[in-house]
């Protein structure tokens, strides 16, 4: 149902950094028709609270543990498609944008912006609108001008992993062990060890290092994630 002007819009931050979450919801609180509902630290977190909660926009950053916000943002609006996600990044490459722009996200806003684009953005997503920092919609109306072929092709090795693959290649890029993978995911062992096997097979990587460094460069987890 769409908000009211008298109804203050809803709005999850969803961000791995408290100092960050921190400083957006004071900053964010300040404004009279804003109303921060609740901080989520990763990706999966982000994703059962909006369950919880239906915020009306969720902010969410892109370098997220154990679910990064681009598998956050593809569950989110699966599961409740009149939710509003805006990325906020301080990442500006092309397969962070396609990716995330591909999951459905309304908007991206990169972190050196001003507190008035990300409340105009917030403003214009949750009324039903999009909102992207100047540089990005520069380049999103280069690329909509590129050939189908091109476009086809960029990510199109991501295209090929399930979900539940991506999920695997994020923990399994971040360091976890095959039981913790299991444990994360509620599934079994076996089933970890098969998504794991056809996440080499189908990459044609055969080790924990080649699928970490494949997870960095398309974005999946920041370079950071496994210091």
């Amino acid at each position: 149902m769409p908000q009211t002007a008298a109804t203050p819009i809803t709005i999850l931050l969803a961000d791995d950094h408290i100092i960050v979450r921190q400083g957006l919801r004071a900053l964010l609180e300040a404004e009279p028709d804003f109303r921060i509902v609740a901080e989520a630290q990763t990706g999966r977190e982000a994703v059962e609270l909006t369950r919880q909660l239906r915020p009306a926009v969720v902010v969410m950053d892109i370098a997220m543990p154990i679910l990064n916000g681009v598998l956050a943002t593809q569950q989110i609006l699966k599961a409740f498609p009149a939710t509003r996600v805006l990325i906020l990044s301080a990442y500006a490459a092309d397969a962070y944008i396609e990716q995330v722009t591909a999951a459905g996200a309304a908007g991206y806003l990169l972190k050196q912006s001003s507190l008035v684009d990300l409340a105009l953005a917030i403003r214009r997503v949750q009324a039903g609108t999009t909102f992207f920092s100047p540089s990005i919609s520069k380049r999103l109306r280069a690329r909509q001008k590129q050939p189908l072929a091109l476009k086809a092709a960029a990510g199109k090795e991501l295209v090929r992993l399930s979900p539940r693959e991506l999920e695997v290649l994020q923990l399994v890029a971040e360091g976890d062990a095959n039981k913790e993978v299991a444990a994360e995911l509620g599934i079994s062992l076996k089933t970890v060890e098969k998504h794991r096997h056809n996440l080499m097979q189908k990459l044609q990587i055969h080790h924990t290092a080649g699928l970490t460094r494949y997870a960095i460069v398309q974005g999946i987890i920041e370079s950071s994630a496994t210091a």
